[in-house]
């Protein structure tokens, strides 16, 4: 008897997460799809903030300096939900307050555009200080060597400093990334589909929830397994050329 319960509930599952109504697979996959979108654009966004606020903080001016510590500073000290609703909300208003005082109608921005945005800002603080402890650790020799040789400060980041402080940075920018996929189940309190919400009216839909949210969980891990794989490349190219660890025991 209990055998036959479990291949029932079995199949019952299965037709629930089939990709075909009335089986809501399909939304889940294109939650899925929506949170991937967004996690790429903010860790890209975040990325170049990152890269630019790095330089600032080493290289920039006091002002410079000073307004990126702030920023960084208040980013990381504030809950991403709360960061969410601020950017979400406040930058919406205030960009539509732009539009109208200059004799245009109200913007609609898409979800995608703002879950990039609002998420953008958030990865740029911490890729500040992953990107700005990377370049720190670069032998000071090899910067100094091609600035004795003249080389432009733009030509010196591109064939220098970047290269050389991948290796460093490729760990916490993994890390960063992870963040990324996860933080985007937060947009769900804005009202986007991604893969939180489509899980969550899935379930209460259906009253399955533990099978929703399960599927969701194997849905997430699937991504951070296939993110370590590929980062674990990344790491092992910018290491190329460099000692082990097992070789620079001996």
């Amino acid at each position: 008897m209990d055998a036959i319960l479990e291949t029932l509930g079995l199949a019952q599952s299965a037709e629930l997460l089939a990709f075909s109504p009335p089986g809501w697979g399909g939304n889940l996959l294109r939650g899925l799809a929506n949170s991937m979108k967004i996690a790429s654009g903010a860790f890209g966004m975040g990325l170049l903030i990152g890269l630019f606020g790095a330089y600032g903080k080493l290289y920039g001016g006091v002002v410079v300096r000073d307004l990126l510590a702030i920023y960084t500073t208040v980013i990381r000290a504030v809950p991403e939900l709360v960061l969410i609703l601020i950017l979400y909300y406040v930058g919406t208003d205030l960009l539509n307050k732009a539009s109208l005082a200059m004799g245009y109608g109200r913007v609609e921005i898409s979800g995608v555009v703002a879950g990039i945005w609002v998420l953008g800002i958030v990865q740029g603080a911490y890729a500040t200080e992953v990107l700005r402890g990377a370049i720190q650790a670069v032998p000071a020799g090899q910067i100094e060597a091609a600035r004795a040789f003249g080389m432009p400060p733009l030509t010196l980041m591109r064939r220098v400093t970047i290269p050389a402080m991948m290796s460093f940075a490729v760990p916490g920018l993994a890390n960063l990334w992870l963040i990324a996929t996860k933080d985007t189940a937060l947009l769900a309190i804005v009202g986007f589909s991604e893969l939180t919400l489509e899980t969550r009216q899935a379930a209460s839909s259906t009253r399955a929830y533990f099978t929703f949210f399960l599927a969701a969980g194997a849905l997430y891990l699937i991504v951070t397994l296939l993110s370590g794989v590929v980062f674990g490349r990344v790491e092992k190219w910018a290491r190329r050329g460099q000692p082990s660890l097992r070789e620079g025991g001996r």
